[in-house]
């Protein structure tokens, strides 16, 4: 397994493990909307402090690989993310916080057993660099 797949993998793992810790939920005692899902996230290239890095979503995103080519120049190109056989994305799970974090949750599990197994190539997929 080659170090990008291996960084890709940890990075992936530890958005689940944000999502299962309830890092979208809203905060006790708020009465606010639950935080975007994946903005500004551990797999945001955004949520890093990166030099050189003038923020935007980019071709060199760990999630751009799952991005149909279409939404790459979107404002938040990873909410188009098919993420399931349905095409359900998180921009058509918006407003059903429950339902997104269960198909996102679904998704990342598939994504990282499929690198884990070798079955995605992950060809074009840029290097982690954060």
């Amino acid at each position: 397994m080659s170090a990008n797949r291996d960084d890709l993998i940890r990075l992936l793992e530890a958005e689940l493990d944000l999502i299962e810790g309830g890092g979208y939920g809203v905060a006790a005692g708020q009465q606010s909307e639950p935080r975007p899902m994946f903005s500004e996230s551990l797999a945001c290239i955004n949520h890093w402090l990166v030099p050189g890095h003038e923020g935007g979503c980019r071709e060199d995103c760990a999630l751009m690989h799952w991005v149909p080519e279409r939404h790459r120049k979107d404002e938040l190109p990873c909410h188009f993310i098919p993420l399931n056989s349905a095409g359900q994305t998180v921009q058509s799970l918006a407003g059903n916080q429950s339902l997104l974090e269960t198909a996102v949750k679904s998704w990342l599990r598939e994504r990282i057993r499929q690198l884990k197994s070798g079955e995605d190539p992950l060809a074009g997929v840029p290097e982690v660099k954060y």
